[in-house]
């Protein structure tokens, strides 16, 4: 038989067991190894619990940390041995399937749970013990005289075996007595410490108040005080404590001696700091990240010092190919690379820069006097990229678009002057990248509507904040109403009623345009069918609705079967629908592309390919598309609002309608604006027209005016 494999259950029991082996050496405890193991064995699995809940919950890791004292785990030892296994192993044996990058990062975040988890718990059993020596040492002094022998034997008990540190000193601060546990710590001999004076132990690192509250202590003004202090060791190194010092008073109430308790928090203190810098540096460059970044930026605009602030917001322009193309390995050396140099470039003490992520860095300073020193730091950044990076035997090009934002401090909060930051890269971005730009309010203030409008798009269709104008088609010839052109508009809450070149370009990028589209399409065919009930065929034909077709929605496999559904659904006939596709669109478009299209046009629905002449396309290509309707762009026919027309646009347009009628195509003009021109037209064989001349896109109740006034005109 196979072996199985290992299940959740067995992978934690084996974390258990390196844990309790790891532990168990420096641990007091009465336990056998295995029933210390079963001891530990809930807590590792409240850890695996916690690294893979939903949310992060940092009581799991601190409830593990002051589990560790209760089980008599309070050697320093015994917590940084427990930290390492948690950062060896949890992810191994309990991360599963999880993003390794995630868990990696939660993992920390537990330790740091139960590294603080455990300083409280030691400090509440420490202030326990402190109590109950402080108690034994008042016990002792108030006790009547016969009693004197056996209370100091408890208080010597107390004071020998404790885990803490404790001394006496007398109110001149001469120390008198030192138990074992602060010999230990300060690793010295007993004559060392009783012949030192306490005011002798002033350390570079004291708060203001350690002093302060020390005199006011043997003055007899307070009971007692409690802060953290470092002291010097003789052999040159720090020792961190959280001291507390007690006065001791006679029978009379006098000022008699000051009982110190302290207890050494010194590899607490260097795992804190070890956690705070992992937890605020990337851990590929050894930058500071994101969260240290935003402390810095912070800080430097709430100073309100008058000084100004510069800020370098730089993205590698096409650092997804790299990764795609050679590995993560590879993409990750060329960040750290990239990383060197930038540090390089901000050696000053007020400048600093920072990995936000991905291959995203910012450069801040707060030198700057003037935009030209800002621009000055831009420019060396720059230069820095210009340089090929060598990796595994290949030369590698980097290049860079960054958003530089300046002003003085106090006018904008963190959050807002990084998205413009990053507003103004992505502009820079745009305009080619390899460059930098400097934030423009207004085109801050047009990105933020851009965004909002892109957001607000989906429930703008739902809510019913769309509606279609129709602008009339007419026939050159007998200037009779042939159909409309529908154009949707967005009404929007705040902005009003916004045109399709505002949002339609948003629609596209965010994949709405396919629902809008479907909507638009179906609302202008139910309104040709009411055209078509009010009108019936007229001399001049059906009226007849052009819906545009965007690039996305050719491509949309389900068009198709969707103008059919429509087309079904309110009993019209193919042959009331236009379908308008830029000529744009269709440049270069293979088989597949133009298949939706053919089946469309067999199926009796008229294409017209739109802003005919823009795209610079082969006019032979016209044989193989299946138009039957070209709408001239209205650059065409700008020339012609003059008198007299300009005898180039007269030329193309006479060119290219003689072609079209040659390939059985009609030509519809847009633009339209004078008489002069619509006759111009006429003379040169266009079919029909559209443009302010006519009327301008309205209700469709409108276009049934306009048409009603041919009827009986």
């Amino acid at each position: 038989m196979t072996a199985q494999p290992d299940g959740p259950e067995d992978r934690l029991r084996r974390l258990t067991t390196i844990w309790s082996r790891a532990v168990f050496p420096v641990t007091s405890t009465s336990l056998t190894r295995p029933e210390f193991e079963r001891q530990l064995l809930p807590l590792a699995r409240r850890l695996s619990q916690a690294l893979r809940a939903r949310a992060f919950d940092a009581a799991a890791g601190e409830a593990v940390g002051a589990a560790l004292v209760d089980a008599h785990c309070t050697a320093p030892e015994a917590l940084s041995r427990s930290l390492d296994c948690v950062d060896a192993y949890l992810v191994l044996y309990c991360g599963e399937d999880g993003d390794q990058e995630d868990l990696r990062a939660r993992c920390a975040r537990l330790q740091h749970a139960m590294a603080a988890g455990f300083a409280r718990a030691l400090r509440r059993r420490t202030l326990a013990e402190q109590e109950a020596i402080a108690q034994a040492a008042l016990r002792a002094q108030g006790v009547v005289a016969q009693a004197l022998h056996a209370s100091e034997a408890r208080f010597r008990a107390v004071f020998e075996g404790a885990a803490i540190g404790i001394g006496i000193a007398d109110l001149e601060g001469n120390v008198l007595q030192v138990n074992g546990a602060l010999l230990r710590m300060f690793g010295g001999s007993e004559q060392i410490l009783r012949g030192r004076n306490v005011r002798d132990w002033t350390h570079p690192e004291d708060a203001p108040q350690v002093w302060r509250l020390y005199e006011e202590l043997v003055r007899g003004e307070r009971e007692h005080y409690h802060v953290e202090k470092a002291f010097s060791r003789p052999d040159g190194t720090v020792l961190w404590t959280n001291l507390t010092v007690s006065l001791l008073r006679d029978p009379d109430g006098n000022p008699q001696y000051q009982l110190a308790l302290m207890e050494d928090t010194t590899e607490r203190r260097l795992l804190n700091l070890r956690l705070r810098y992992e937890a605020t540096h990337d851990a590929l460059t050894g930058l500071p990240n994101r969260t240290l970044f935003f402390e810095r930026l912070e800080k430097v605009l709430n100073a309100g010092d008058g000084r100004r602030f510069g800020l370098c917001y730089l993205d590698l322009d096409g650092f997804k190919t790299i990764n795609d193309s050679l590995g993560h390995a590879a993409g990750d050396r060329l960040l750290v690379e990239v990383a060197d140099r930038l540090q390089a470039c901000v050696s000053a003490p007020r400048e600093m820069v920072a990995r936000l992520g991905g291959d995203e860095f910012v450069a801040l300073t707060t030198a700057a006097g003037s935009r030209r020193e800002v621009d000055d730091l831009a420019s060396r950044i720059m230069n820095a990229l210009v340089a090929p990076v060598r990796i595994d035997g290949r030369e590698l090009t980097v290049r860079g678009s960054i958003g530089v934002v300046e002003g003085p401090v106090g006018e904008r909060t963190a959050a807002e002057v990084l998205r413009s930051a990053d507003i103004t890269m992505y502009r820079a971005k745009s305009a080619g990248g390899n460059r930098f730009e400097l934030a423009d309010p207004e085109a801050d203030a047009r990105a933020i509507t851009r965004h909002g409008l892109t957001t607000a798009l989906p429930a703008a269709l739902d809510r019913g904040e769309f509606f279609i104008e129709y602008q009339p088609l007419v026939h050159l010839g007998d200037g009779s109403v042939r159909g409309a052109e529908a154009l949707v508009r967005w009404l929007h809450p705040q902005h009003g009623v916004l045109g399709p070149d505002r949002f339609i370009p948003l629609a596209e990028h965010t994949g709405l345009i396919v629902p809008l589209g479907r909507w638009v399409m179906e609302q202008s065919v139910r309104q040709a069918r009411e055209w078509r009930e009010r009108h019936g065929d007229g001399a001049a034909g059906p009226l007849r609705i052009n819906v545009n077709l965007s690039p996305c929605q050719l491509s949309h496999p389900g068009l198709v079967q969707e103008t059919v559904d429509i087309l079904e659904r309110t009993g019209v006939t193919p042959d009331a629908l236009c379908l308008e596709v830029t000529e744009s669109a269709l440049i270069g478009a293979d088989d597949d592309l133009l298949k939706p299209l053919h089946r469309l046009a067999e199926m009796g629905v008229d294409i017209a390919l739109d802003d005919f002449g823009t795209g610079y396309s082969n006019l032979a290509n016209l044989r193989r598309l299946p138009v039957r309707v070209l709408k001239l762009d209205r650059s065409f026919t700008q020339g012609m609002q003059q008198f007299p027309a300009d005898p180039v646009d007269l030329k193309i347009v006479e060119g290219i309608v003689t072609l079209a009628h040659s390939l059985d195509l009609a030509v519809t003009v847009e633009g339209v604006e004078t008489g002069a021109q619509a006759e111009q037209l006429r003379v040169l064989g266009c079919d029909t027209a559209q443009g302010w001349y006519y009327a301008r896109p309205g209700p469709p109740d409108r276009l049934h005016e306009l048409a009603l006034a041919d009827a009986t005109g």
